[in-house]
Protein backbone atom coordinates (compact mmCIF):
# COMPACT_ATOMS: atom_id res chain seq x y z
CA UNK A 1 0.00 0.00 0.00
CA UNK A 2 1.30 3.03 -1.17
CA UNK A 3 1.20 6.49 1.56
CA UNK A 4 0.78 10.06 -0.14
CA UNK A 5 3.30 12.29 1.56
CA UNK A 6 1.17 15.17 0.18
CA UNK A 7 -2.05 16.30 -0.61
CA UNK A 8 -1.14 17.28 -3.72
CA UNK A 9 0.30 14.02 -4.71
CA UNK A 10 -3.04 12.34 -4.22
CA UNK A 11 -4.87 15.09 -5.89
CA UNK A 12 -3.02 14.74 -8.97
CA UNK A 13 -3.48 11.23 -9.12
CA UNK A 14 -7.39 11.43 -8.70
CA UNK A 15 -7.52 14.00 -11.76
CA UNK A 16 -5.62 11.79 -13.63
CA UNK A 17 -7.95 8.81 -12.85
CA UNK A 18 -10.48 11.46 -14.08
CA UNK A 19 -9.23 12.34 -17.18
CA UNK A 20 -8.71 8.77 -18.12
CA UNK A 21 -12.17 7.70 -17.58
CA UNK A 22 -14.13 10.88 -18.52
CA UNK A 23 -12.22 10.09 -22.10
CA UNK A 24 -14.13 11.04 -25.35
CA UNK A 25 -16.72 8.71 -26.26
CA UNK A 26 -15.99 7.13 -29.70
CA UNK A 27 -17.93 8.47 -32.69
CA UNK A 28 -20.67 7.03 -34.30
CA UNK A 29 -19.14 5.92 -37.62
CA UNK A 30 -20.43 8.11 -40.65
CA UNK A 31 -22.04 5.85 -43.01
CA UNK A 32 -24.35 4.80 -40.37
CA UNK A 33 -27.39 6.14 -42.19
CA UNK A 34 -25.87 4.08 -44.89
CA UNK A 35 -25.66 1.03 -43.44
CA UNK A 36 -29.18 1.32 -42.01
CA UNK A 37 -30.79 1.67 -45.16
CA UNK A 38 -29.07 -1.28 -46.88
CA UNK A 39 -30.60 -3.33 -44.08
CA UNK A 40 -33.76 -2.35 -44.79
CA UNK A 41 -34.37 -2.96 -48.47
CA UNK A 42 -37.26 -5.29 -49.41
CA UNK A 43 -34.59 -7.77 -51.12
CA UNK A 44 -33.90 -10.85 -49.89
CA UNK A 45 -29.89 -9.51 -49.76
CA UNK A 46 -31.15 -7.00 -47.45
CA UNK A 47 -32.52 -9.15 -45.26
CA UNK A 48 -30.04 -11.55 -45.49
CA UNK A 49 -27.93 -9.19 -44.59
CA UNK A 50 -29.28 -7.44 -41.46
CA UNK A 51 -29.59 -11.17 -40.42
CA UNK A 52 -26.46 -11.73 -40.07
CA UNK A 53 -25.84 -8.48 -38.79
CA UNK A 54 -28.58 -9.48 -36.20
CA UNK A 55 -26.36 -12.52 -35.10
CA UNK A 56 -23.32 -10.67 -34.41
CA UNK A 57 -24.83 -7.09 -32.89
CA UNK A 58 -21.29 -6.80 -31.21
CA UNK A 59 -19.60 -6.05 -34.32
CA UNK A 60 -21.74 -3.20 -35.00
CA UNK A 61 -21.52 -1.72 -31.42
CA UNK A 62 -19.81 1.46 -32.38
CA UNK A 63 -23.20 2.17 -34.75
CA UNK A 64 -25.50 2.16 -31.28
CA UNK A 65 -28.14 0.89 -33.44
CA UNK A 66 -31.55 -0.47 -31.57
CA UNK A 67 -31.81 -3.82 -31.52
CA UNK A 68 -34.53 -4.26 -29.64
CA UNK A 69 -37.91 -5.59 -30.51
CA UNK A 70 -41.09 -6.75 -29.36
CA UNK A 71 -41.33 -8.65 -31.99
CA UNK A 72 -44.90 -9.09 -33.81
CA UNK A 73 -45.87 -6.64 -31.02
CA UNK A 74 -50.10 -7.51 -30.58
CA UNK A 75 -49.74 -9.83 -33.16
CA UNK A 76 -48.88 -13.69 -32.68
CA UNK A 77 -45.44 -14.25 -33.79
CA UNK A 78 -45.87 -17.33 -35.15
CA UNK A 79 -49.59 -17.30 -36.60
CA UNK A 80 -50.96 -20.65 -37.58
CA UNK A 81 -47.21 -21.82 -37.12
CA UNK A 82 -46.12 -19.68 -39.81
CA UNK A 83 -42.63 -18.18 -38.50
CA UNK A 84 -42.81 -14.24 -38.85
CA UNK A 85 -40.63 -13.41 -35.67
CA UNK A 86 -37.48 -12.75 -37.41
CA UNK A 87 -39.56 -10.57 -40.00
CA UNK A 88 -41.38 -8.69 -37.34
CA UNK A 89 -38.02 -7.86 -35.43
CA UNK A 90 -36.06 -6.31 -38.38
CA UNK A 91 -39.21 -4.51 -39.07
CA UNK A 92 -38.75 -3.21 -35.31
CA UNK A 93 -35.44 -2.47 -35.93
CA UNK A 94 -35.70 -0.31 -39.28
CA UNK A 95 -38.61 1.39 -36.77
CA UNK A 96 -36.79 1.96 -33.93
CA UNK A 97 -33.26 3.18 -35.95
CA UNK A 98 -35.44 5.53 -38.13
CA UNK A 99 -37.37 7.16 -35.68
CA UNK A 100 -34.21 8.77 -33.83
CA UNK A 101 -33.65 10.90 -36.85
CA UNK A 102 -36.28 13.42 -36.68
CA UNK A 103 -38.50 13.08 -39.90
CA UNK A 104 -36.91 9.62 -41.30
CA UNK A 105 -39.26 7.31 -40.05
CA UNK A 106 -42.27 9.28 -41.83
CA UNK A 107 -40.02 9.08 -45.31
CA UNK A 108 -39.06 5.36 -44.79
CA UNK A 109 -42.21 3.85 -43.25
CA UNK A 110 -43.61 2.47 -47.06
CA UNK A 111 -40.45 0.90 -47.67
CA UNK A 112 -40.06 -0.12 -44.48
CA UNK A 113 -43.38 -1.87 -44.48
CA UNK A 114 -43.19 -3.31 -47.82
CA UNK A 115 -40.16 -4.80 -46.68
CA UNK A 116 -42.42 -6.86 -44.05
CA UNK A 117 -44.12 -7.92 -46.48
CA UNK A 118 -41.53 -9.05 -48.68
CA UNK A 119 -40.08 -10.69 -45.82
CA UNK A 120 -43.57 -12.32 -44.46
CA UNK A 121 -43.79 -13.36 -48.21
CA UNK A 122 -40.25 -15.49 -48.40
CA UNK A 123 -41.44 -17.32 -45.22
CA UNK A 124 -44.44 -18.25 -46.97
CA UNK A 125 -42.86 -19.29 -50.19
CA UNK A 126 -41.58 -22.02 -48.08
CA UNK A 127 -44.90 -23.95 -48.17
CA UNK A 128 -47.22 -25.16 -50.78
CA UNK A 129 -50.25 -25.31 -51.86
CA UNK A 130 -52.83 -24.57 -48.97
CA UNK A 131 -50.37 -23.95 -46.49
CA UNK A 132 -48.56 -21.05 -49.00
CA UNK A 133 -52.07 -19.61 -49.84
CA UNK A 134 -52.90 -19.44 -45.96
CA UNK A 135 -49.45 -18.11 -45.07
CA UNK A 136 -49.86 -15.07 -47.70
CA UNK A 137 -53.38 -14.43 -46.73
CA UNK A 138 -51.79 -13.85 -43.08
CA UNK A 139 -48.58 -11.97 -44.62
CA UNK A 140 -50.84 -9.53 -46.36
CA UNK A 141 -53.00 -8.97 -43.16
CA UNK A 142 -50.03 -8.01 -41.21
CA UNK A 143 -48.88 -6.16 -43.51
CA UNK A 144 -52.28 -4.12 -43.67
CA UNK A 145 -51.96 -3.45 -40.40
CA UNK A 146 -48.42 -1.79 -40.11
CA UNK A 147 -48.45 0.34 -43.33
CA UNK A 148 -52.45 1.50 -41.24
CA UNK A 149 -51.58 1.37 -37.92
CA UNK A 150 -47.92 1.35 -37.87
CA UNK A 151 -45.94 4.20 -36.21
Amino acid sequence: MHRFTTPLAAAALTVTAVVTLASPAQAVPADKAQVLASWTQTSASSSNAWNAAHQNQGAWASYRFDWSTDYCSKSPDNPFGFPFQNACARHDFGYRNYKKVAGALEANKARLDSALHEDLKRVCNTYSGAKHTACNATAWTYYQAVSALGT
